[in-house]
């Protein structure tokens, strides 16, 4: 049977097909777990030497290297796949991005690799969660295997509001200015101390320990994945019990370089210069105190 729709009618149909579509997409989206895993490669199980093991394609043990990171990193992927995750988008972050291959990821995953990274990291509000996959510790923490922060040549320390801060802290204060908690670490035990430090409930995958910086206990890699792609699962499972981090401010970076004319900047209201080695910048927020630096 054939019904004639009144303007009233007509009105009624039109308002529906305009909201059922937003309604849909709301509960698609809330139901999202999009998840950012940013890597490196001194804090992967077996990995002690920068020199044999960690210089792209110069290093003798290279190739080996590569495929602790790929099996690290693929133990995290499936883990986040187990727990709920929706999406995983992997950062290949150590060196040049040249550490990770398409042809041996997770084909579940995407891979973001290549220079230069945008300060941002090509984070945004999409994400629902951030985890670091061999992740070294800031330099000079103790006993931390690889340690250091940024340039391994050039940079002693970093703060942030007075903070002592390494890459750990620098990259999950640039996730939570997205509103992106961070979930989870695999690295040397160091490294999971130092994320403690920030995140006290965080998913901490300790593969390995340090006995000096260039010495230490590691697991074996089958044992590391299993430790990775458990804590991962974990992680995305108990993702309503994190939150981003809150950071005070404006914001006060100060960084330290190792030698002397290491860095020259040019002094302006934002950047101020304390010494022959030392240079604050200062910023409405992290993000924004963080690009003042990278643009120098």
């Amino acid at each position: 049977m054939v019904r004639k729709l009144t303007a009233q009618g007509w009105f009624r149909m039109t308002l529906v097909m305009m909201i059922v579509p937003v309604v849909l997409a709301a509960g698609q989206s809330s139901g999202s777990k999009k998840v950012f895993v940013l890597t490196d490669m001194e804090g992967v199980d077996g990995i002690f030497s920068a020199e044999d093991q960690c210089i792209p394609f110069k290093s003798p043990r290279w190739e080996e290297s590569r495929k602790l990171l790929t099996g690290e990193v693929n133990a995290a992927v499936a883990g986040l796949f187990e727990g709920g995750g929706t999406e995983v988008i992997v950062l290949d972050g150590h060196d040049s991005g040249r550490s990770l291959s398409a042809l041996d990821i997770d084909p579940r995953a995407r891979l973001i690799a290549g220079r230069p990274f945008p300060p941002s990291l090509g984070l945004d509000s999409s994400y629902s969660a951030m985890i670091f996959v061999g992740q070294h510790a800031r330099a000079g923490a103790k006993n931390g295997v690889l340690s250091h922060t940024e340039s391994i040549e050039d940079v002693q320390n970093i703060w942030v509001n007075g903070k002592p801060t390494g890459e750990i802290g620098i990259n999950l204060f640039l996730a939570s200015h997205f509103g992106i908690p961070t979930i989870m670490l695999a690295g040397d035990v160091a490294a999971c101390e130092e994320i403690h430090e920030l995140v006290a409930q965080v998913e901490c995958a300790e593969v390995k320990s340090g006995i000096g910086r260039t010495a230490g206990l590691t697991l074996s890699h089958p044992a590391a994945c299993t430790l990775i792609r458990d804590k991962a699962r974990n992680a995305i499972k108990r993702l309503e019990e994190f939150k981003p981090y809150t950071i005070a401010e404006p914001v006060e970076l100060k960084i330290e370089y190792s030698t002397a004319g290491t860095r020259l900047f040019w002094p302006r209201p934002s950047v101020a210069q304390v010494d022959d080695r030392t240079w604050i910048f200062r910023g409405k927020d992290f993000m924004d105190v963080w690009e003042k630096f990278l643009s120098y």
